[in-house]
């Protein structure tokens, strides 16, 4: 298949939504942030890529980064993290604090804000240098380096009033072991990686070849641990939207509000797509609508 002409129609297709929705304005440094933006990126199990757009804009990686903080808990402790944390979708906003009382201080999965923090714990608990290993699985999964925005991980810091909320709530009932400012610092840190689309792209490939790093034939997770990661990225890593994307699109995807969105083909290729208009769900509009395009003209789904 020419991915790459594909990629070019959808740009061309997109245009007119490029611009639309509203950039995260809550997080100071997103506020400032083109909303006229948009890229897309794909990286094959072969590990052939395509791109197009303003797929070389680094940009803020945000709830996008869940996925990688997620992948490095499970190699550090498997099944056990399943014991703090839920897998089921929240059907609330991302950033909810009455889910969390209702359920005692267990957050419903690792994808909403109180899972990614519990997440975060986790890592403080088992990393030498958590924040050090996050930056050394993704440079290793997109094959450079990449680093935090020192900018926007102040900014969430100087504004992460809810999540801090969050996490003293979670600590309150026994479900936070650390810390809860150490454990914020490795959260707003992983959600201020910049990173772009190609990059992107290669970083989640690993979730469309069972595990393995195309590029290396490492293998990053078990074949088991990719596929409950690609579950949750169905029914959890969309926010409070996921039944509207695998109604459209049918992919596991993950989207943060700097306007990312990474979607898996298993068994054939991970695809990025950005651009920062948001909609009310906190997903790209843009972006949401070039990943139903490419669903469409190339007929790639799980269903």
């Amino acid at each position: 298949m020419d991915y790459q002409s594909v990629l070019d129609l959808i740009v061309d297709e997109v245009r007119p939504l490029v611009g639309t929705g509203k950039v995260a304005d809550y997080i100071p440094a997103l506020a400032r942030v083109p909303a006229a933006r948009f890229g897309i990126a794909l990286c094959t199990i072969e590990g052939d890529v395509a791109f197009a757009g303003d797929a070389r804009e680094p940009f803020s990686i945000q709830s996008v980064s869940k996925v990688f903080s997620l992948t490095l808990a499970l190699q550090k402790i498997g099944v056990k993290l399943w014991e703090r944390i839920g897998r089921e979708p929240s059907g609330n906003p991302f950033n909810s604090l009455m889910q969390l009382e209702h359920e005692q201080g267990m957050a419903r999965n690792p994808f909403i804000n109180a899972g990614a923090i519990c997440v975060a714990d986790q890592l403080v608990s088992h990393c030498a240098a958590p924040k050090d290993e996050l930056l050394a699985l993704i440079s290793t999964l997109c094959g450079e380096a990449v680093g935090f925005d020192p900018e926007v991980a102040e900014s969430e810091r100087s504004t992460g009033f809810r999540n801090a909320a969050l996490a003293n709530f979670m600590k309150s009932f026994g479900k936070i072991d650390n810390d809860v400012d150490t454990v914020l610092d490795v959260y707003f840190n992983q959600c201020a990686i910049a990173m772009n689309c190609v990059q992107m792209a290669r970083a989640f490939a690993y979730l469309a070849n069972q595990g393995v790093l195309p590029t290396t034939a490492r293998p990053i997770v078990t074949p088991r641990q990719a596929r409950r990661i690609n579950a949750l990225m169905l029914t959890c890593g969309t926010y409070d939207a996921a039944g509207e994307f695998a109604f459209l699109i049918g992919l596991p995807c993950k989207s943060g509000v700097g306007g990312g969105i990474a979607a898996v083909v298993p068994g054939r290729l991970a695809l990025c797509v950005w651009s920062p208009g948001l909609g009310a769900s906190g997903n790209s509009v843009a972006g949401m609508r070039a990943l139903e395009l490419f669903v469409t003209r190339t007929g790639l789904s799980v269903f």
